[in-house]
């Protein structure tokens, strides 16, 4: 497969990188100084494209490649990528589900452990010598709060599952309610807000989810609840965020992700009651190295023609 040309939207895992390039004739789209440039000379090569969370593949990379048979996601999500008009073309889609579920959930309970116990406050606590001088303050317990996960999928049910071991009643909301749950089914993001004190976002982003967190859930949620956001960062209205942290409506809030990133809102910087991450819930060596592998097996499988591990369109 050394002579099909593959394109990698932006710098991603090494390992990955290392891989595509064993295996097929690889164009890393970033080093390139002229976007127009570099499709007049590679596009007719390239078949396939790798994209991410930050850069998959857009009506325009689409249309500026017409030998483009498959776009293999290095992510969950496929907001990054034109659905509509891959399936007008007939390209096939994949992403990596599952892989990464655990690390994710995994960080949502960090998060929100994070935020209520103020972890990293008062890490720096005690590494400024602050604790000579007294006790650090009072923080507020997670065991048996009250969680509210929008999205109750595959990372939304992991988080449930893991928060039931600390004891919290769940409950949840999402397009339909789901059989054989115990978890409280709410149609509304609003009603679950006003029942949780801890609403944790783990949908997939659409035009229904975008500020699907917006005043009127974040007022809800109220003056004792944290908002922790693992989903995409456009599910939350950040102006919105802001200003309710600010004046106290809510009680602190811990982030994965966010609008525009890497830029996030410098309002946020100086608040002891938020945890920002940078985007990286399923960053670790385990999950990285199984993402890579599920990305190069589906490669492999189309153009062997066989049927794809993880189909999407």
């Amino acid at each position: 497969m050394e002579k099909i040309g593959v394109l990698l939207t932006c710098p991603m895992s090494s390992y990955l990188e290392q891989q595509l390039n064993n295996r097929f004739s690889l164009f890393k789209y970033w080093e390139s100084s002229s976007k127009s440039q570099f499709s007049t000379h590679n596009s007719h090569s390239i078949r396939a494209v790798v994209g991410n969370a930050f850069v998959g593949a857009d009506s325009d990379l689409i249309n500026a490649l017409p030998n483009l048979e498959i776009v293999s996601s290095y992510s969950v999500g496929l907001d990054k990528i034109d659905l509509a008009k891959c399936k007008e073309r007939g390209i096939r889609v994949t992403n990596t589900p599952d892989v990464l579920t655990d690390d994710v959930a995994d960080t949502a309970i960090g998060l929100t452990l994070a935020t209520l116990r103020r972890i990293c406050v008062a890490d720096g606590f005690v590494k400024h010598g602050l604790w000579k001088n007294g006790d650090f303050e009072l923080t507020t317990k997670f065991s048996g709060k009250l969680v509210g996960i929008i999205g109750l999928g595959r990372i939304g049910s992991a988080i449930a599952k893991r928060a039931e071991a600390f004891g919290c009643p769940i409950s949840y909301h999402s397009r339909s309610k789901k059989p054989n749950l115990n978890y409280k089914y709410y149609s509304t993001v609003v009603d679950l807000a006003a029942n949780s004190e801890i609403l944790i976002v783990a949908c997939a982003l659409t035009e229904e989810t975008r500020d699907i967190v917006n005043r009127k859930v974040l007022d809800a949620l109220g003056p004792k609840g944290i908002l922790i956001n693992i989903g995409r960062g456009a599910h939350v209205d950040e102006s919105e965020l802001v200003a309710a942290l600010i004046e106290g409506r809510i009680n602190g809030a811990g982030f994965d992700v966010y609008k525009t990133e890497p830029e996030v809102p410098e309002q946020l910087f100086g608040l002891e009651n938020v945890v920002l991450l940078s985007h990286a819930a399923s960053d670790t060596v385990e999950t990285c190295m199984a993402m890579a592998d599920l990305v190069i097996e589906n490669l492999e499988a189309h153009f062997l023609h066989k049927p794809l591990l993880t189909p999407v369109v």
